[in-house]
């Protein structure tokens, strides 16, 4: 059994991992960006090392950092978690060249089947057939339009490195191909590293069904059970159960061993979900994602097996510890992503700040993963991702009923999430008869009305928690001398001078209000904080009403600024790259 583990992640799934390390008496190492100095992760792992900046790229995107830690640690397993490096065939290599093994599949089975391209191949190699998409990677919108004057409109561009909805844009008609190849690949070269795409047939009315499989290096693959991750919003998951709802047992197994088949194309081994869309009584190959799920608990929840302890038996050369005949699933399990989201009425937007409060449900069959506590700051930086809530009943109904009174019962303040939504959507009678899709959220669903709870406010004494400041000081450790940095809270460190003399202490700063800008005055302002991606205009030209202005990132999405009155750019205060807070003005309009 390896004896140390690195996790090479953040939030939830860090915490996770942790977890199980815990419980198998593996010693744990959690490596953190400056804005996780305090995480969650970092405080309960029994080593931590900082990878230094605050954006992703800057690092848990960082491979020559995080093998520096590797070695520095003498851990000899790094678990990936989910996003980041997981599916990222280079750093797979780079961990297992040195001897540490990597928790997740070998590096050339990401190779085929992180490329969501060459796993289209290897799916059909095996029987498996795929949604019609191209098997090239595209170079130009030109392609986009030529298949879907071949297949018919809408079809959808994917990124071939990622996972999420990331990097994935509709494209309805030619005139829309151009620009949804660019934003796609810009959101992927950020979210993964890469910004190859390719395109293929967008399904009207699909469900999206996932078969959650798991190998060993002996040979032995086997499917465990489905998921219905149908509720979604931009591609992305809200909700998710297991087993799916109306799905026959016959279609069940098919689909289960047509996921072993393609697992045993690459060569697979450790925990993976091959995914597939079903409509109207068929399935087909979508991708497969070399690492473990956002999801994984509703199965862990039927099943009765800890994934994560599974695959870290199989990293350490052990054999699974069951076969296929020995797989029972009982009832019904439900999870709701908790994300730092405002509903908005269907509007989805990124809410990022600091946590004030945070009460969890408790009772028979409620289960919560989650990577935060009160105090705690949500940043624009990374994924919006909160926590997970998930509950298991003796049948689907119980369990709907347990995860309605779950949300009623759990408290989060400081920021919005996407609870209120997720309440809306177990309440409909389309969800309680399956009869919702992978569009039904934002095609069918009425959001009218529905936010995401409490406007984020002041924490209890109307202050923000004080910010801390780096100091570089000497201490002696049984008479040897070493120099390390500290992070204290600013009125610990040094007085600041103030003009006539004297000195003042810094102060905790106290939360502001955006500000307040009346709507259709002309003054844009941006809703969230986060970072512009892109100026759409110029001064001088003429916008209408609602149309985009600038285009602003945050938590890994990109939103649209739109004009709020006619007339004629006077002024831009914003440029590409640069970080905004809610309320700021970004451009004027006369």
């Amino acid at each position: 059994m390896l004896s140390k583990i690195l996790i090479a992640n953040r939030g939830e799934i860090a915490v996770r991992v942790i977890r199980a390390c815990q419980e198998l008496g593996i010693q744990t190492v959690a490596v953190y960006s400056e804005l996780d100095r305090e995480a969650l992760h970092v405080r309960i792992a029994d080593e931590a090392y900082a990878l230094g900046g605050e954006t992703a790229a800057d690092s848990y995107l960082n491979t020559e950092k995080i093998l520096e830690v590797i070695e520095q640690s003498g851990a000899d397993g790094v678990h990936p978690g989910y996003g980041f490096f997981s599916e990222n065939t280079d750093f797979a290599r780079a961990i297992t060249e040195r001897g540490v093994a990597f928790i997740g599949p070998p590096p050339e089975a990401i190779e085929v089947m992180g490329d969501k391209v060459s796993s289209r191949i290897a799916a059909q190699s095996a029987g498996v057939p795929g949604v019609p998409g191209t098997t090239e990677f595209l170079s130009s919108g030109d392609e986009v339009v030529a298949f879907g004057e071949e297949f018919g409109w809408p079809v959808a561009i994917k990124a071939a490195y990622g996972g999420g909805g990331r990097g994935m844009r509709v494209v309805n008609s030619k005139d829309e191909a151009h620009a949804a190849l660019e934003s796609a690949q810009s959101e992927a070269l950020k979210g993964f590293g890469r910004d190859e795409c390719y395109v293929e047939r967008y399904l009207t009315k699909p469900r999206h069904i996932e078969m959650q499989i798991i190998g060993d290096t002996f040979g032995d693959v086997v499917w465990i059970a489905e998921r219905d991750c149908s509720a979604q919003r931009r591609h992305q998951k809200l909700i998710e159960e297991s087993p799916a709802p109306k799905f026959p047992a016959e279609t069940r197994q098919a689909m289960g061993e047509a996921a072993v088949k393609v697992a045993k194309a690459c060569g697979y081994y450790n925990a993976g979900t091959v995914e597939f869309l079903y409509q109207d009584g068929e399935f087909w190959f979508l991708e497969m994602n070399t690492r473990l799920q956002v999801e994984h608990p509703v199965t862990e929840l039927v099943s009765g097996l800890d994934l994560v302890r599974e695959q870290i038996r199989v990293a350490s050369g052990e054999r699974l510890s069951f076969s296929q005949d020995d797989i029972e699933l009982r009832g019904h399990s439900i999870e709701v992503r908790v994300n730092a989201e405002d509903p908005a009425e269907g509007k989805f937007l990124p809410s990022p700040g600091r946590i004030t409060e945070l009460f969890v449900p408790q009772g028979f069959g409620i289960r919560w993963d989650g990577g935060y506590t009160a105090g705690d700051e949500v940043s624009q930086f990374y994924d919006n991702l909160v926590g997970k809530l998930i509950v298991w009943g003796s049948d689907r109904e119980t369990a709907i009923a347990r995860m309605e009174r779950a949300i009623r019962e759990f408290r989060i303040e400081g920021i919005r999430t996407t609870l209120p939504a997720d309440l809306a959507i177990l309440a409909h009678p389309d969800f309680h008869d399956a009869e919702h899709s992978t569009k039904w959220v934002e095609e069918v669903l009425d959001l009218t009305g529905v936010g995401g709870g409490p406007a984020p406010g002041p924490s209890v004494d109307g202050e923000e928690p004080e910010e801390k400041v780096r100091r570089d000081v000497d201490v002696e450790v049984n008479g040897k001398r070493f120099s390390v940095a500290m992070w204290v809270p600013a009125s610990a460190a040094a007085p600041v001078a103030v003009a006539g003399g004297g000195a003042a202490t810094p102060r905790p700063r106290r939360k502001g209000a955006a500000a307040s800008v009346a709507a259709g005055s002309g003054s844009v302002v941006v809703p969230m904080q986060g970072t512009i991606v892109k100026v759409t205009v110029a001064v001088g030209d003429e916008v209408t009403t609602g149309q985009t202005v600038c285009l602003l990132e945050a938590m890994k999405m990109e939103n649209a600024i739109t004009a709020d009155k006619d007339g004629t750019v006077g002024e831009i205060r914003v440029e590409a790259g640069q970080a905004v807070s809610a309320g700021d003005v970004v451009l004027v309009i006369e």
